[in-house]
């Protein structure tokens, strides 16, 4: 099934590991066959992964835009999410921290990327109190 992405003026995106950027124009583009496709609204760069749910959610999307798997991305994901699901305590938060760790390990980065997002969404709620998850 094609994916068709519009695109704002300017707007950037990864395609297959390369970035592209839209003219100065809205743009409509189909994508007819399977490509790792990112939008800049949903990459990460390293410096931004500032707290646990974001510590997972960069090697997720590194290994969703790289084209080799040999580059300790899963290891790093694997100790993250250890470590994340050590402190928490919500049922529903680990249920998701779980089909995270599936879908990483079948490959579907895309998946664990949207998933991911919930994870750091908790986290902001929590932060602000407004979550229940390390407490027992």
């Amino acid at each position: 099934m094609p994916l068709k992405l519009s695109l704002k003026p300017g707007e950037r995106f990864v395609l297959n590991g390369a970035v592209v950027e839209n003219g100065d124009r809205r743009a409509t583009l189909i994508l007819q066959n399977k490509a790792s496709v990112l939008r800049e609204k949903d990459i990460m760069q390293e410096h931004e992964a500032d707290t646990p749910a974001k510590r997972i959610y960069f090697p997720v999307m590194m290994m969703y835009l790289s084209s080799s798997g040999d580059d300790g991305l899963y290891d790093a994901f694997v100790i993250r999410m250890t470590e994340f699901m050590n402190v928490i305590k919500n049922p529903e938060v680990l249920n998701h921290c779980v089909a995270v760790s599936k879908e990483v390990m079948g490959g579907e980065y895309y998946k664990a990327l949207l998933r991911c997002r919930k994870l750091i969404a908790y986290e902001k709620d929590l932060m602000a109190g407004d979550a229940e998850g390390t407490d027992d």
